[in-house]
């Protein structure tokens, strides 16, 4: 496997390494090259280290990379997030001297931008995965697609449209799966031969809009969308998109019934070749590093046990692949040709393609959130009706439902907002100043009675669906500085959720950890809701920006 950028391969090197991993969030300003608030910490530059900025899918590569430290010498450092969010840090500047290299599944977005592609110095793909779609054996006899060998795009996408395909997929502003699956249905769906452009986008339109009535659940990882699969009632949702390898990885934990067969669909798919990339701001030391840990992933037998212990597909030629691996391949689709056709895609998506959110925000101001911490909470919020965001990763998107809940001691108003979809009159800026006003009075006063007003959250929403008689992803975000301390108690909490309908348990709770709050009140809300806990400590922020992608 050649190099990208690189000529001739570096000697390998014995040493002891250790694998680091930097995960947490750091608040800061817009600009480059100031951080974003979901940027990753920036990690100490030390002698022999290489600190990578990466999609969190790596985390299964821990022991080959264990492996290669008692043959290179080469320590690798992860900082982790999102591959769009990534590729944003690397083209702002914002990666410059903090990071060797990145490591993402895919560059394909990174090199749209002309100040991102000069970042990179060298790009070296270091294993394969094609997106596909999992579906349930029952589903897939029951649609008479027998292996599934033979199922197109345009398949999937009528038996979506007919209601009788359902299935989860990650957020495509967040997860790197996500995106590709959305470019591979929308240049099959176009019938695109070359690279995919705004014209092929608006004729891939009706047939997009068909395809995402299926999606019954989305997620900002790939982790948590596997996990909402697994606890979702049988017949609800009936297949998942993710890549190849994350799926079949999935089979080995899934109760027999809820066993998925790997669809590639027969007219192409878009693939994942994880280029190690380096950036030309590392120094000689750390290029060196890049050049003898590169070489040694590359190597047949390195090779094979990667393809063995992540299912994903060698790159090397010669090196034997998973025996689980098929053989045979699918035609990679084509690509954005632009970065704003790309962003174009990631906004239509957003705000036109996917069901409309219902997302209701319980927010804490009881006393202990006076001063900074009531600030901080406005400025967060505040950022969600802002509208300097292309891709429509931050703000509250067209069409969506969004209730503020402000309580203490109890619940002191409930006020929705309905965003309206652009092109329309008056337009959807208006109400987002709207909410921000709202968010802008909050005021802070009184105890903190978490679990009495997530049930009013419940109540409200319950109202909300009955009136609307809607489908749209429906969510619950609590934010507290503190712990329980009025209302009603967990026990009753739980009682409350347990006598639930069906349609009330499936709307997840996901709490913010901030100020004093009690983790272990917030972690068991996750739990009880199947929700996920958000660390907002470091950057309230970055907690708000990252739930969207669940939202």
């Amino acid at each position: 496997m050649k190099h990208r950028g690189w000529k001739g391969s570096g000697q390998l090197l014995a040493a002891g390494l250790t694998l680091l991993l930097v995960t947490a969030c750091t608040s800061g300003g817009d600009g480059p090259p100031s951080p974003r608030p979901s940027d990753p910490p920036a990690p100490t530059a030390k002698a022999g280290v290489l600190r990578i900025l990466a999609g969190s899918e790596l985390q299964d590569m821990a022991p080959v990379l264990e492996e290669a430290r008692k043959a290179t010498g080469v320590t690798v450092q992860f900082s982790w997030t999102g591959s769009l969010d990534g590729a944003d840090t690397v083209s702002s500047g914002r990666a410059d001297g903090k990071y060797d290299a990145v490591w993402f599944p895919s560059n394909h977005y990174l090199r749209l931008d002309d100040g991102g592609r000069s970042k990179l110095l060298s790009e070296t793909p270091v294993m394969a995965s094609p997106v596909a779609v999992g579906v349930r054996a029952s589903v897939l006899g029951e649609l008479g697609w027998g292996d599934g060998s033979k199922v197109t795009w345009a398949q999937l996408g009528d038996a979506a449209s007919a209601g009788k395909l359902s299935y989860g997929m990650a957020d495509p502003s967040r997860s790197n799966s996500g995106f590709s699956a959305l470019v591979a249905v929308a240049s099959a769906f176009s019938g695109a031969d070359s690279a995919l452009t705004e014209a092929d986008v608006r004729k891939a339109t009706p047939s997009l809009k068909q395809f995402f009535t299926g999606q019954k659940l989305t997620s900002g990882s790939s982790g948590w969308l596997a996990q909402a699969y697994g606890r979702a009632e049988p017949g609800r949702v009936g297949a998942l998109v993710n890549y190849e390898s994350v799926l079949l990885s999935l089979n080995k934990s899934l109760a027999p019934e809820q066993q998925l067969t790997v669809v590639r669909p027969l007219d192409g798919v878009v693939s994942a070749d994880y280029p190690l990339s380096l950036l030309g701001s590392a120094a000689q030391g750390e290029r060196d590093s890049f050049k003898r840990l590169t070489s040694y992933l590359l190597k047949e037998d390195v090779q094979r046990r990667i393809s063995e212990l992540t299912l994903r597909r060698p790159v090397t030629p010669g090196a034997a692949a998973a025996p689980s691996l098929p053989s045979d391949r699918r035609r990679e689709l084509p690509f954005p040709g632009s970065k704003v056709v790309a962003d174009g895609l990631l906004a239509s998506y957003q705000n036109e393609l996917r069901r409309p959110s219902r997302t209701v925000y319980v927010l804490d101001t009881s006393g202990s959130m006076a001063g900074d911490r009531l600030a901080a909470l406005k400025a967060a919020l505040g950022r969600l009706t802002g509208a300097d965001d292309t891709r429509s990763v931050r703000r509250f998107r067209d069409r969506e439902e969004v209730t503020l809940i402000s309580f203490a001691s109890k619940v002191k108003y409930a006020k929705t907002h309905a965003v309206p979809a652009t092109g329309t009159q008056p337009g959807p800026q208006a109400e987002l100043a709207a909410i921000n006003a709202d968010v802008q009075a909050l005021s802070a006063d009184g105890g903190t009675a978490v679990y009495s007003s997530l049930e009013e959250a419940y109540r409200v929403i319950e109202r909300q669906q009955a009136a609307a008689a809607d489908d749209r992803f429906t969510s619950i975000v609590l934010m507290t500085d503190g712990e329980s301390n009025e209302g009603a108690t967990d026990g009753d909490f739980r009682k409350f959720h347990q006598e639930l309908s069906s349609a009330q348990k499936a709307v997840p709770v996901f709490p913010i950890l901030f100020g004093d709050a009690a983790k272990s009140q917030l972690q068991g809300i996750a739990d009880q809701t199947g929700g996920k806990l958000f660390d907002g400590t470091g950057s309230l922020d970055g907690a708000f920006e990252e739930i969207r992608g669940y939202q």
